[in-house]
């Protein structure tokens, strides 16, 4: 029996498929605007173009763009100056979830935690105290 749920952008009520995560109006807007997109950055004098551009001349929304890109079915390898955002910070990137930096302080966060968690343990062998009955 097919799963029913309700559109996440128009609230609309619709079977649940493995390709589609909204209603079949909304992924067809979806479609007509990541259409608009791709025929805008295709052509050779807007590969170029900065994200903001892209969204000035296309009329989508920036959140929409990056989903596609997301999903890889935009390929940032032929347009140098298109990204999406650091997922903690922001910060415009190319690959990944994080930026260099936030990956850096992760690392570091990763390094002292397992460090202390390698204190306690050494700790608490060394203070292990037994004790023994006399004859």
């Amino acid at each position: 029996m097919a799963n029913l749920e309700n559109c996440p952008k128009c609230g609309e009520l619709y079977v649940v498929n493995s390709f589609r995560e909204t209603c079949t109006k909304c992924w067809k807007e979806e479609e007509a605007d990541f259409d608009k997109v791709y025929q805008f950055i295709r052509k050779k004098h807007n590969r170029t173009a900065k994200m903001d551009e892209v969204v000035e001349a296309t009329g989508v929304k920036e959140t929409l763009i990056y989903k596609f890109i997301k999903k890889g079915r935009i390929t940032l390898a032929q347009f140098p100056n298109l990204g999406y955002p650091c997922a903690k910070c922001g910060t415009e990137i190319r690959a990944g979830k994080l930026c260099s930096k936030c990956s850096a302080d992760m690392k570091t966060g990763l390094k002292s935690l397992e460090a202390e968690e390698t204190r306690k343990k050494e700790r608490t062998k060394r203070s292990s105290t037994y004790y023994s009955e006399k004859e």
